[in-house]
């Protein structure tokens, strides 16, 4: 159980760590919001989505659903679509010299794109199955079970940690041109992924 335990946490890991519109999401929005609790929203739904596409992945749906060339596609069109239009609103968004966000997430934009960037992107879903999904056939019974505990505990981890980073950036940012350049680096992110996207189509 304890190899287990330790495949699955470097799995996950390294999985969660590369800098994805998914993460940078999660840590604006734990900078922008003038309170921490205000940005749980994107981190509970983030964590959440992780958490049913780990079950999903490890259990062999995801890579069934995938197998359907339609069901795909919309998701892609769909991705597209929000993505662009997220690093849209991400661009425009500043953040004043005191402190207040000219265009803050509302908690229901939060849980919006979260979702969306989690559920709505085929290659991260594959991403997943290809690293969770396949080494979880390694395992059965109770190892199976830890393996997959673990890689849900890093994901939510993970996430709460990056939102208190985010948070603790912000109060130190008491310009504004930090979250202003990380806003614009967020949307260029977005706009990159969707872009890969439509090449990937």
């Amino acid at each position: 159980m304890i190899s287990a335990a330790i495949h699955g946490f470097i799995l996950a890991f390294g999985l969660i760590l590369p800098l994805g519109v998914q993460n940078v999401f999660v840590f604006n929005q734990g900078a922008l919001q003038p309170k921490w609790k205000n940005a749980l929203p994107v981190v509970l739904t983030a964590a959440l989505c992780d958490t049913l596409l780990i079950s999903l992945a490890v259990l062999g749906i995801s890579a069934v659903v995938l197998e359907i060339s339609f069901l795909k596609l919309a998701l892609s069109v769909i991705g597209i679509g929000f993505l662009l239009y997220m690093g849209y609103v991400t661009w425009k968004s500043k953040h004043s010299t005191e402190g207040n966000s000219v265009q803050l997430f509302s908690s229901r934009k939060q849980i919006t794109f979260a979702a969306s960037v989690s559920l709505l992107n085929p290659h991260a879903i594959m991403d997943t199955i290809g690293v969770i999904g396949t080494s979880s056939l390694t395992y059965t019974g109770v190892e199976k079970t830890v393996f997959t505990i673990v890689c849900i505990f890093v994901s939510w981890i993970w996430f709460f940690g990056l939102s208190i980073v985010g948070r603790l950036a912000g109060r130190l940012d008491q310009s504004g041109k930090f979250i202003n350049t990380l806003n614009k680096i967020s949307a260029v992110i977005m706009w990159g992924t969707a872009v890969y996207l439509v090449y990937s189509l």
